[in-house]
């Protein structure tokens, strides 16, 4: 069975470029697509062919699935890659293109609609019998059957909103007092954001951690599960750092999520790569299902540089009808993988900071991999999400992952805008962080009130040679007081002169 001819990217930035470059590795064209603030974007430059969709607000370019259909058909693409986000779990684009005769190399509608609702993916669940959180079965209607739910399951309790995501329509209820303001506060933002009030409730889990386990699913019925990934370094329901494998999951229980995960993806026959999430109670070991995402995941490198398996050419030979290429007794772990995701943003209030790049300097050296988008003289757009590349480091212990990922950070040169390396740094520094004891609750802990000088001083002398010599180009330079090396150039100076 042949691949495909030409496939087109449906998204931006450095998940384009990583599409773009598996396709180029399997002999197959590649379309991008790109709204007007994308016109000079890395992987615009990289395609084969690229086309404008559209203004740059999402809505009009990205998201305008009609507009992307339209190009699929005037470059005679015959299967497309939706990346993560924007169109990646859309059923309406995913049909349409399924009615123009065009491969969604992704999973099927119904694989996206059954998981899509967390209410219909948590009753699926637990008839594949995969462990769920005690809660609510369905929807809850009123504060009166809220309130009769807590008093069962005992508080704290989490209300969801049933289509929610990215942290909206989620409240804690640690007392009774504060259930009915959560209440409707869940269900209004479940509206406004997801036009869907439905809520439901969970008993909550204090200091969890959040474990995902890759699966992979093809047409002919064979499920595999390619290990778990830690992702509790989280601010606001957001992911900042990565690992794998996870530092507090012992083996047995690291095997008995794995088979869970592959019995939820079995459920609903699934097709292509997704991710089963769970909530990990570290105290006693015990996991629960949280929900399924239907697509590629933005920390997808750290399982492909343990397990040796390049996921998206995997998504593209299964898309096509190929058998999966490997089976469940060959997917092995080696060594460990850690994953620091750098935005462009204030280290310290969190605030994106869009604006042109100045100097760039990706870091090198063995064992590791920058997935980017960043290059000197481009503007990083206000439009979307401010993350602009990842740090992929591999060791053959969880100390040698760190420390590679320390300097590899200390070499990382971006000046222009500021960013969160100096974040990174001092959260991979953090004692709970070396010992793995962190939980979801790390940041909100240890770092939701940011003090200037938490950060230590970037010591790096190349990074230090960088900053020395933007300054020397513009004396009043605020990229040098966002690396946190300093604002007083003559203080540089000195730390130069002493290193030489």
């Amino acid at each position: 069975m042949a691949l495909f001819k030409k496939i087109l990217i449906a998204n931006r930035g450095e998940i384009a470029i990583r599409i773009t470059r598996a396709c180029r590795e399997l002999g197959i064209g590649s379309v991008a697509v790109f709204s007007d603030a994308d016109r000079d974007s890395l992987h615009v430059f990289l395609a084969d062919e690229a086309y404008h969709i559209g203004p740059s607000p999402s809505r009009e370019s990205y998201l305008n699935y009609n507009k992307i259909i339209e190009v699929c058909k005037k470059a005679g693409v015959d299967a497309v890659h939706p990346g993560y986000g924007f169109l990646s779990e859309n059923t309406t684009f995913a049909q349409a293109l399924k009615d123009a005769g065009i491969t969604f190399i992704g999973p099927t509608v119904a694989n996206i609609e059954a998981m899509g609702d967390k209410l219909s993916a948590k009753a699926l669940m637990k008839k594949a019998g995969v462990p769920t959180v005690p809660g609510s079965d369905g929807g809850v209607e009123s504060v009166e059957e809220a309130q009769k739910i807590a008093e069962q399951i005992g508080l704290p309790i989490i209300i969801k909103a049933s289509a929610g995501g990215g942290g909206k329509g989620m409240r804690v209820v640690r007392q009774m007092d504060e259930l009915e303001s959560a209440f409707r506060a869940c269900r209004s933002e479940g509206q406004n954001y997801f036009a869907d009030p439905t809520v439901y409730i969970e008993k909550f889990i204090n200091d969890p951690k959040h474990i995902e386990i890759q699966v992979f699913g093809d047409t002919h019925n064979n499920h595999v599960h390619l290990f778990e990934r830690e992702c509790s370094v989280q601010r606001r329901h957001q992911k900042i750092i990565e690992e794998c494998p996870s530092p507090s999951v012992p083996h047995e229980v690291r095997l008995r999520m794995g088979e869970a995960a592959v019995r939820a993806a079995k459920q609903i026959n699934y097709v292509g790569a997704g991710t089963i999430e769970f909530i990990f109670d570290n105290a006693t070991k015990e996991f629960y299902f949280m929900e399924m995402n239907t697509r590629l995941q933005v920390e997808h490198p750290i399982t492909e540089i343990v397990t040796g398996y390049d996921l998206v050419k995997e998504q593209i030979y299964v898309a096509a009808g190929k058998p999966l290429s490997f089976k469940q007794e060959d997917i092995k772990q080696k060594g460990h993988a850690i994953e620091a995701r750098i935005c462009a943003e204030d280290p310290i209030t969190y605030k994106p900071h869009p604006g042109v790049i100045r100097a760039c300097r990706h870091p090198q050296g063995p064992f590791m991999r920058v997935d980017s988008y960043a290059y000197p003289g481009y503007e990083v757009p206000i439009f979307y999400d401010p993350m602009i590349a990842k740090v992929i480091t591999w060791g053959e212990t969880r100390e040698e992952a760190i420390d590679r990922m320390q300097r590899a950070l200390s070499e990382f040169v971006l000046t222009g805008i500021k960013t969160n390396i100096v974040l990174h740094k001092t959260i991979l520094d953090h004692p709970k962080f070396r010992d793995g004891s962190y939980t979801t609750q790390f940041i909100e802990k240890n770092f939701e009130v940011i003090e200037p000088n938490l950060f230590k001083e970037v010591e790096d002398p190349v990074f230090l040679i960088a900053a020395a010599i933007t300054a020397y180009n513009d004396r009043k330079s605020k990229d040098v007081r966002q690396l946190n090396l300093t604002s007083n150039w003559k203080r540089i100076s000195r730390k130069l002169q002493l290193r030489t």
